[in-house]
């Protein structure tokens, strides 16, 4: 028996006395108004009594669940980015490299990348624990799914054993980036397909 189990089988567990359930269904709203709130009016005008009334709830339910709004954002940024990118395994470097592109040109679509990311990017030079949460967040998962497609190439060949995850990540994703976030122009047709073929070229071309 698990320590802590003392339950028999079939047997409604209690919940402690004078213990704060928490529910689900409240949490996911308050997440959901702190996102239209950052998206609305950005992370200096957000107040948690504009989330608490977005979300219909009463300011303690906000409180009970996280200590300030900076917190509340933080939460926010850790949850888009437990979703993640996931690392393709198509058998090539053309083919990973060009199924993570099409990831994440929907990804950077997305409300949280093209409005609310930007805002925090702002607020993270006046907010330390913004900069490191963003970084942590985001850009340490995006090089965790670069260092599995240049492994993955190393071991087919396609790669040197030198090849840089962080390199491959800048000319992967970097160009996208700009071009949906910061000039928020749309992806002409067949834009992917050459951005897959000039990363893979940078990435094997021999110095």
């Amino acid at each position: 028996m698990l320590v802590g189990m003392t339950t028999e089988p079939g047997t409604p567990r209690r919940t402690p006395a004078g213990a704060a359930v928490l529910r689900e269904d409240v949490t996911e709203a308050i997440r959901a108004a702190v996102f239209e709130e950052l998206a609305t009016v950005g992370f200096a005008r957000m107040s948690i009594e504009g989330i608490a009334r977005r979300a219909g709830v009463g300011k303690t339910a906000v409180y009970r669940r996280w200590k300030s709004k900076l917190s509340l954002v933080l939460d926010l940024v850790s949850v888009f980015a437990a979703e993640g990118l996931p690392a393709p395994a198509t058998g090539s470097l053309y083919g990973d490299v060009r199924a993570l592109l099409e990831v994440a040109s929907r990804a950077l679509r997305h409300r949280v990348a093209s409005q609310v990311i930007p805002d925090l990017l702002v607020e993270s030079a006046r907010h330390p624990e913004i900069a490191q949460a963003i970084r942590e967040a985001l850009f340490d998962s995006q090089r965790g799914v670069a260092a599995l497609v240049v492994r993955d190439a190393v071991a087919r060949g396609e790669l040197p054993e030198s090849a840089d995850p962080d390199r491959a990540l800048d000319l992967i994703i970097g160009p996208l980036y700009w071009r949906l976030v910061v000039v928020r122009s749309g992806l002409p047709k067949g834009y992917l397909d050459d951005l897959a073929a000039s990363a893979v070229a940078a990435l094997t071309r021999k110095d």
